[in-house]
């Protein structure tokens, strides 16, 4: 054999070999960083909490409920506020120029707040013209320029300003001033397949789903309402959902509380034994911040899923966690401020959200799905 032969065939070996390991490794990293316990279960759900080896200070970061809470974060119809220049302050009020452009799948959002604002794929605002759902992670930027802001409807039937505003908040779940984030299964259409009709489907699917577990009585307001929020806001919804996501809630809270010295981060969610679902977090301070209105989406996704069909396990779900690597990546960067990175694996999705911000530097958070 000669030189140069042995040359392409040792390199050849070297490229395959990496193929192989640098998959394993990240597996193994993410597999080693993250630690499933003992599982949380109340009927057909069951949520595993998981703690890491690391966390960082994420108190710097601003939410979406904060924000609009404190007035810093304005949410407005695409047209309603110029996009070129940032709204003044003038006598103590926000001044914007008003407009009629629009768009469904569109609104325009200003960070008026000196942090920058972290936004989680599935975040309903309620108002406008229609209700609509965050279209996935992204990171705005501290005193912000108005930013066009990927959306999806989830009130197909609705195209008028409420009280004549264009403008949006983050309603009420729970009783508390904590906004309200969609079921995972609706979350999924609007983060892996960015499809507005399936999303209609889904929250037409999850509105039926709901109206079959409350009383004949308040079954057709919930199946005929066009609103994902008013349905989760129904008084009768609301009673079963707390049912499911109180206990859950108050328990994990008690965890969070016992491992905060242990970083507890995020949990992988199970419904009727099947693992679908894992949200981790930078830090405990900011899974706190989240978890009210996580833990009833995962109650809603139990409602309209019934019918029971194993257990998961604490192996199956660190199983689930370490499988991260995939056969496709898809990035999306604005640099100095985050990374998105989509990873499509064999059955499942990964969405990562990374800081680039100054002093930064690491995953404010992760999603994974069954696909």
């Amino acid at each position: 054999m000669s030189k140069k032969l042995w040359i392409v065939l040792v390199a050849a070996f070297v490229v395959v070999a990496l193929a192989i390991i640098v998959p394993c490794l990240r597996g193994g990293e993410v597999s080693s960083r993250y630690q499933v316990l003992e599982p949380i279960k109340h009927g057909n759900l069951t949520i595993f909490p998981v703690v890491s080896s690391s966390s960082h200070d994420t108190h710097a970061f601003l939410t979406l409920d904060e924000g609009l809470r404190s007035g810093d974060v304005v949410v407005s119809e695409s047209g309603s506020i110029s996009p070129l220049v940032r709204p003044r302050r003038r006598d103590g009020v926000w001044r914007e120029q008003r407009g009629d452009g629009a768009q469904v799948n569109r609104l325009v959002l200003v960070n008026n707040s000196k942090k920058p604002l972290l936004l989680l794929a599935g975040e309903i605002v309620t108002g406008g013209k229609q209700d609509r759902i965050i279209g996935k992670d992204r990171l705005v930027p501290a005193e912000s320029d108005p930013i066009d802001l990927t959306v999806f409807c989830v009130e197909p039937g609705r195209w008028v300003a409420t009280a004549g505003s264009y403008d949006f908040k983050a309603p009420k779940a729970g009783g508390n001033a904590m906004g309200a984030m969609v079921q995972p299964s609706v979350r999924s259409k609007a983060m892996s397949d960015k499809d507005q009709h399936k999303v209609w489907d889904q929250v037409a699917q999850a509105r039926q789903g709901m109206s079959e577990v409350v009383t004949v009585e308040a079954a057709p307001a919930v199946a005929e309402t066009s609103s994902y929020a008013n349905v989760i806001a129904n008084e009768q919804v609301q009673h079963k959902l707390e049912s499911v996501a109180g206990p859950v809630q108050q328990e994990y809270q008690s965890v969070i509380r016992q491992l905060r010295d242990k970083n507890a981060v995020g949990v992988v969610v199970s419904v009727n034994g099947e693992i679908i679902w894992a949200d981790l977090f930078a830090s405990t301070n900011l899974l706190e911040k989240y978890w009210p209105k996580l833990v009833r989406s995962y109650a809603a996704e139990s409602m309209v899923q019934r019918t029971s069909s194993g257990t998961a396990s604490i192996k199956s779900a660190q199983e689930f966690l370490a499988r991260i690597e995939g056969r496709r990546e898809v990035v999306e960067s604005e640099p100095g401020l985050y990374r998105h990175t989509e990873i499509s694996g064999d059955g499942f999705k990964v969405f990562e959200l990374t800081s680039l911000l100054p002093g930064s530097g690491f995953d404010l958070h992760i999603a994974k799905m069954s696909d």
